[in-house]
């Protein structure tokens, strides 16, 4: 990844030092803040910690790619503007949440994304946004797949507007 030292505005800079974040695969920067010493097994026999939490921080202009997680993730907005998560189901119905702080104006603090539904965030305005993802069982990158753009359109056709949008 390059260096972002000096690219990011300050805000975003300044967060992204005060709590050690990294750059993510799926766009964005990330530290993970818990990993349970509990553990779960999986349908299928595989053993995961029970929960795992991370920051997650979307500078204005980028966006966290189409991916699948094969656990349920709850998403948290903690700062800077509202956060457009949008999810598709394996059976290709597309949807919409956005995240932030304006309560009267529709906006929740909190949204889940069900294990094996396809999701993808974005800054829904010009400014950064902070939020959260906790996941049960425990997040592993081996149970997170972000296939390229073109197996993606194959997928969801209809959502071909969507894919290309939300992916690299």
């Amino acid at each position: 990844m390059a260096d972002t030292t000096n690219t990011l505005p300050l805000d975003v800079q300044a967060i992204v030092d005060r709590f050690g974040l990294a750059p993510h695969p799926e766009g964005g920067f990330y530290a993970e803040t818990f990993r349970s010493t509990d553990r779960v097994i999986r349908a299928g026999g595989a053993e995961r910690e029970a929960s795992t939490a991370i920051y997650f921080l979307l500078p204005a202009g980028t966006f966290s790619a189409l991916h699948v997680v094969e656990a349920d993730e709850v998403w948290h907005h903690y700062w800077g503007g509202p956060l457009e998560l949008t999810t598709i189901t394996p059976e290709g119905v597309a949807a919409r949440v956005i995240l932030g702080d304006r309560l009267d104006a529709g906006e929740v603090p909190q949204a889940v994304v069900r294990r094996g539904v396809w999701q993808a965030a974005r800054p829904a305005d010009d400014r950064a946004v902070l939020a959260g993802c906790t996941v049960a069982p425990g997040f592993r990158f081996e149970d997170f797949a972000m296939p390229p753009r073109a197996a993606l359109l194959a997928m969801f056709p209809r959502h071909a507007d969507l894919v290309r949008a939300l992916t690299r």
